[in-house]
Formats: structure tokens, sequence, C-alpha cells
């Protein structure tokens, strides 16, 4: 039987390899990548923990909002990523703080 602790540790794995993307990676994309996987280990315990709590639709109702904003995340960071790319001819991170000013 799968319990709370199962969801969790799942969730904690995703949010591990997520955050390791994040500080890791040299590509823009690729931390978008990590963004999302940070997101879904939460929307995972908001699913969790609203199944394992007695009345708990409130959990799912805010994973549902959270897939939202990463949908509209994701829209204009690539967006910008694009945006930057036509004018600078690079996504990586490191040689795009050049553009301030």
């Amino acid at each position: 039987m799968i319990t709370l602790t199962h969801y969790v540790v799942v969730s904690a794995l995703l949010f591990v390899f997520g955050m390791f993307a994040v500080l890791t990676r040299r590509n823009a994309i690729a931390i978008l990548m990590g963004i999302e996987l940070i997101l879904n280990a939460a929307n995972l315990n908001f699913a969790a923990f609203s199944k394992y709590v007695v009345g708990g639709v409130q959990g799912q109702m805010i994973a549902v909002f959270v897939i939202v904003l990463a949908a509209a995340e994701a829209a204009v960071a690539l967006a910008i990523i694009l945006d930057i790319y036509q004018k600078v001819g690079t996504i990586s991170p490191d040689e795009t703080r050049e553009l301030k000013g």
C-alpha cells in the first residue's frame, strides 16, 4: 500500500533533482526545466496531503493553481529567452548578464 511517506520521498527527490538542475546548469532552458521540477514536487505534496487529510480538497485546488502559474511562467520565460537569443545569439545566463545598461 502506498502511504504518505512514499509521496513525500518522491517529492523530495523531485525537489533535489530540480535544485541540482537550477544550480548546475548553464543553459536557460535547463534552468527552466529545473524550476518546473521544483513546482511539480510542491504539487505532489499538495495532492498527497489533500488525499490523506479529511476534507483536504484545498490542496488539489492549490496544485491546479500552481500548474496554471507554471504554464504562464514557462510561456513568459521562453519568450524572454527567445528574445535574448535573437539579440545576443546565446542563451547562456553567464553571457546575458552583460545586458544591464
